[in-house]
């Protein structure tokens, strides 16, 4: 037993993505329903209907382009809130019955999601953007147009879904890309 760390179980998720010509998918989720985190911890950010909205408009009417993409194995990008540790079962082979500490924010703990936001999040305000009162699921920075003209570009957070709008955007997103991997 580690001093200071809750031991945990988790399994083995297989899937098979139909629509991605039969890719196999396996995923090791925690059995987070077994540990306690603060509800503050629990959630992430997910943009409002009514902000997609009114953002889909503001680029319509300002000529910005969109880029949108999906943050390969978010959670995992993350460090794990929880402190807790797991005995490696038989689905690890030869590292059956050693003991990890768990360190990344895996699929299942209570805390995983919001630690992804908080990673999420540093990311974007090193890049100059702040998240908006109103709806901290859209993220925003002052930029000048090649003729001078002033606006604002956006990121629009559903969890690991986002979507810039900007008149550079594929720059946004490959200065986005520099820390996180998008799926294809």
């Amino acid at each position: 037993r580690l001093v200071g760390y809750k031991k945990i179980t988790g399994h083995m998720v297989f899937d098979v993505k139909l629509g991605e010509n039969f890719r196999r998918k396996a995923r090791y989720c925690a059995d987070g329903h077994k540990t306690e985190a603060p509800a503050a911890l629990t959630y992430s950010t997910v943009v409002s209907r009514d902000s997609v909205r009114i953002l889909l408009m503001v680029a319509a009417l300002n000529g910005l382009d969109l880029q949108c993409a999906d943050i390969q194995n978010a959670f995992l990008t993350a460090p794990a809130i929880e402190k807790c540790y797991m005995v490696a079962g038989p689905e690890f082979g030869d590292e059956e019955g050693t003991t990890f500490i768990v360190r990344r924010a895996l699929y299942g703990l209570k805390g995983s999601a919001a630690a992804f936001r908080s990673h999420l999040a540093k990311t974007l305000e090193d890049q100059g953007f702040y998240s908006s009162y109103a709806d901290p699921g859209v993220w925003m920075r002052a930029a000048v147009k090649g003729d001078g003209e002033e606006y604002y570009e956006y990121i629009l957070c559903y969890v690991d879904d986002i979507v810039c709008m900007s008149m550079n955007a594929k720059e946004v997103m490959a200065e986005i890309g520099k820390q996180f991997k998008f799926k294809k």
